[in-house]
């Protein structure tokens, strides 16, 4: 399986995991100039930007690893625009990352918090 076809899969794990848990799945690979956003999902009241990193075992450090903060930063300026363009109203905003390994799936809630200078 190539890093390509594994990373759909683990995508495609992760969202069902989301919805198991009660996500509503919005948008899947949202992508603008300069961004992409694996999911976007509402859990309730919180509009939920999802980072997916799938690995095939947990060398250097695993995935969460792999989120660094240029990714961050990338990613919350997605949001901002994509929040923008929706006009979109949720209570709050939350970046996770699902860590997709064989094993099963680790959700991190709130992850990352933006940059200041993104929102």
């Amino acid at each position: 399986m190539t890093s390509v076809s594994s990373g759909k899969a683990g995508e495609e794990r992760a969202a069902r995991f989301l919805q198991a848990a009660g996500y509503r799945i919005l948008e899947r690979n949202y992508f603008m100039r300069g961004g992409e956003i694996d999911i976007i999902a509402s859990d309730g009241n919180t509009l939920v930007f999802a980072e997916v990193k799938t690995r095939s075992y947990q060398a250097f450090g695993g995935p969460l690893m792999a989120v660094t903060p240029a990714k961050q930063k990338r990613i919350s300026q997605t949001a901002l625009r994509y929040v923008q363009e929706k006009g979109l109203k949720f209570d709050s905003i939350r970046f996770d990352v699902l860590c997709v390994l064989p094993e099963g799936i680790e959700h991190i809630k709130n992850a990352f918090f933006p940059p200041r200078t993104t929102l």
